[in-house]
């Protein structure tokens, strides 16, 4: 469609439908073939005074039945609004680097992408990623927001919504066992999850299984430890040592379950069983939406991690979405479309009301839209406030580093290893791999 004349801000929102109304985010569906153009041509004119042109898009929630709707609308919005074509790339999410990174190393792929944070640094390193450093100049994007986009100092991703992975709590069962206030102190937790036993519930659905046993890594830096310093690897230190060790005594004690990875921990917590567990933001739509509870939502609370001594700040670690721009043929229409869909005040806080994610700018995090939703407010506060990203990011290998430690706590926790032991393996691998 070809849109003539001036097209406003609620103009666009009006083409696109945003704010239809909430829902959950379902399964992900197969991959999609590569992201050739055949048409090339242009439309309208950009930003920098150059014709606009047609470019690709890939997303994993284009692969997602419950979101891909969403998606669509902000492609045709800016399609329309600057008379271009915008084709989707759906690769679902478990495969989706993967796949993204085969694309773009032998050329088929360029435009705009959707990037899991963690993931900036591996796909950077191809080399074909631009700075899009002067597209984010003039834009109130949070701190935090255009840190999560940087790899070595450059801004390869813009923002598209930054939150962090921390406690996410069933308040009702909080106030049956006397609990009106976050434990502040490990101490303080153990003795909630002591009480939460007693009252017959899984206090804390924590990871256990090898594919999610990565979250081990924020408790270590709970307990001290850097996780890496410069290129050093320090896993093996006493403070890792400490973690595992007083994990392994959560385990034995049964305040944390066996065999226990993130979607197990939503079915737990959403069929009312477990007290807490580990998530991102995200969380909120799958457990709400699976819980037989109606009122679950207007139970859950965000609790800050405990840390080891009164005082100290909560850990978090980041998580986020940013949107990079491979270049190419498109790239300048592309880091438009990265800065429209990311910055525009109406459409973030419209996708915010759909999707449930937060925004990244200053403005739009603190309007009503944001702030009259109590628990997204919370979490900002609570735990997004103070996440920073994961040490290991910064290597393209940062999986199999997560693997390595997550295989040797789970030796710890089946009393295969010593925790001594196996932090001193786990560090030697992770070491191998830097």
């Amino acid at each position: 469609m070809t849109v003539t004349g001036t097209v406003t801000r609620r103009d666009l929102l009006r083409l696109m439908g945003v704010g239809a109304g909430a829902f959950g985010i379902g399964g992900l569906v197969a991959c999609a073939p590569s992201a050739d153009n055949d048409d090339d041509d242009s439309g309208g004119t950009s930003e920098t005074g150059d014709a606009a042109q047609d470019f690709s898009f890939a997303s994993w929630s284009l692969a997602d039945d419950a979101s891909k709707a969403e998606i669509q609308k902000l492609m045709d919005a800016f399609a329309s609004a600057n008379d271009v074509s915008v084709s989707g790339v759906p690769y679902a999410y478990n495969d989706y680097l993967n796949q993204l990174t085969l694309q773009v190393q032998g050329g088929q792929f360029t435009g705009a992408a959707q990037l899991d944070i963690a993931w900036l640094a591996a796909l950077s390193a191809l080399g074909k990623l631009r700075d899009l450093g002067s597209v984010a100049e003039g834009v109130d994007y949070t701190e935090s927001g255009l840190l999560s986009g940087q790899v070595d100092g450059v801004q390869y991703g813009l923002p598209w919504t930054t939150a962090a992975i921390g406690l996410i709590a069933n308040r009702e069962h909080l106030d049956q066992v006397g609990v009106t206030e976050p434990p502040a102190t490990l101490a303080d937790f153990e003795a909630v999850l002591t009480e939460l036993k007693g009252a017959g519930f899984i206090p804390y659905a924590a990871s256990t299984k090898v594919a999610q046993l990565k979250d081990i890594l924020i408790w270590m830096e709970t307990f001290g430890s850097p996780l890496i310093d410069g290129d050093q690897v320090t896993i093996g230190d006493d403070a890792s040592i400490e973690a595992v060790t007083w994990y392994k005594k959560l385990y034995d004690q049964g305040l944390i379950a066996p065999d226990v990875e993130r979607l197990d921990a939503r079915n737990l917590f959403s069929q009312g069983r477990a007290a807490m567990y580990d998530d991102a933001i995200v969380g909120k739509a799958f457990v709400v939406g699976e819980s037989p509870d109606p009122e679950l939502l207007s139970k859950l609370t965000a609790l800050p991690r405990p840390v080891l001594a009164a005082g100290d700040t909560p850990r978090a670690v980041q998580w986020g979405h940013a949107i990079v721009v491979v270049d190419g043929e498109g790239a300048d229409t592309a880091a438009e479309f990265a800065k429209f869909v990311t910055s525009d005040e109406e459409l973030v806080l419209g996708y915010f009301e759909a999707l449930g994610l937060p925004p990244t700018t200053d403005t739009a995090l603190a309007s009503d839209t944001v702030q009259n939703d109590p628990f997204t407010a919370e979490f900002g506060e609570r735990i997004t406030a103070t996440a920073t990203p994961n040490p290991f990011w910064r290597f393209p290998q940062y999986a199999q580093m997560e693997t390595a430690v997550a295989e040797q706590v789970q030796a710890v926790l089946t009393g295969a290893s010593s925790p001594a032991d196996a932090m001193r393996a786990a560090g030697e691998a992770v070491q191998g791999l830097v």
